[in-house]
């Protein structure tokens, strides 16, 4: 049955700064969609940027638009051909639409589809009270799982896909970013049999809230080198595992230096322009492994994540630092750029 509905939503309604909250009719459910009712949605960075309207986002955004591709819900409407998800069900989704029929899909690597559609930024996102995706892109989540961690599934996942890209146990673990995504990683490293962990941040918070996670160490890149802070943590070796979650340059000039020879830098931080390395000294004759991660790998990530936090190895309620209403959404994109933040949720109620 088509609904008619108006409903909430955050909205990118034109080009240029800010967002609002309006009325705007509920979405269409195809044939194979699911519509899904949203208890909460996580606030991400690229939310952040969205809001602040900058380069990227001029050249990538097509207003009018909901944002926001985290969240969790129970569905209430399906399409007359969807057969793996029912009305009442709690889920989460993968908000990285692929499509399903490119070179990536085909090869089991949807994360990287060349014609992903990614909700809150393709599509309309889950910054309202319903939102309507695929069915194959829904995940239905253990009902012990808080509603507020099956909410932030999303960078959850980019956090797990980063860390066991490659070997994690027994291994020393460098987090270039302290942000709520590298915060997550400390958490998962440590269960998945790291022996040092390692955080590394420009922020007092985020590095008060790293050593809460149970980082090993903590190092403010702006008061201490954190090239020679790595070697004298790994005494002279450097990093076995490099994770670079912060996109600046410094940091990312940093991860290589602070690896090993021999070991992994995964980068997963996007920076906003072109970065300058020195290839030969610091990769080619390092031999480092060298990662870009995007996304995650639908669905074994989400798999490996749920395992993880049912496990009770990976705490990840602290992360969640404020909760606030779509109304609040100016107050809430001001703790998000005063770096003083965990994760920030919204609630539609």
């Amino acid at each position: 049955m088509e609904r008619h509905n108006k409903m909430k939503a955050v909205v990118k309604s034109k080009r240029g700064p800010g967002l609002q909250v309006l009325q705007v009719s509920e979405p269409k459910v195809g044939s194979r969609d699911v519509l899904i009712k949203v208890r909460i949605a996580g606030i991400c960075g690229t939310d952040f940027h969205i809001y602040s309207w900058d380069e990227w986002s001029a050249n990538r955004i097509e207003p009018p638009l909901i944002l926001g591709h985290e969240f969790c819900g129970d569905v209430v409407q399906i399409g007359f051909e969807v057969t793996k998800a029912a009305v009442g069900n709690y889920v989460s989704a993968e908000c990285h639409v692929a499509c399903g029929e490119c070179y990536q899909c085909k090869t089991g690597q949807k994360h990287i589809c060349s014609n992903v559609k990614v909700c809150g930024i393709d599509r309309d996102g889950a910054f309202a009270t319903y939102i309507s995706v695929p069915e194959d892109c829904v995940w239905q989540v253990a009902e012990d799982i808080p509603a507020e961690i099956s909410a932030i599934f999303d960078p959850i996942g980019n956090a797990v896909h980063t860390v066991l890209a490659g070997e994690i146990a027994g291994t020393t673990v460098g987090i270039v970013g302290c942000g709520p995504i590298g915060l997550a990683s400390i958490l998962i490293a440590r269960a998945s049999g790291a022996t040092c962990v390692a955080g590394f941040d420009v922020s007092d918070y985020r590095l008060k809230m790293a050593e809460g996670m149970g980082a090993d160490h903590v190092v403010k890149s702006s008061k201490q080198d954190p090239v020679a802070a790595a070697l004298d943590i790994t005494e002279g070796v450097g990093f076995d595992v490099v994770l670079e979650m912060s996109g600046h340059p410094a940091g990312i000039a940093a991860a290589f230096k602070m690896a090993r020879a021999g070991g992994r830098v995964s980068l997963l931080g996007l920076p906003e322009s072109s970065v300058q390395i020195d290839l030969a000294d610091d990769v080619v004759l390092k031999g480092l492994v060298v990662q870009g991660i995007h996304g995650r790998r639908m669905f074994e990530t989400w798999y490996q994540m749920t395992r993880l936090i049912r496990s009770g190895r990976v705490d990840l309620a602290p992360l969640v630092t404020h909760k606030m209403k779509f109304e609040e959404i100016d107050r809430a994109m001001e703790v998000m750029a005063s770096g003083k933040c965990g994760k920030v949720l919204l609630y539609p109620e």
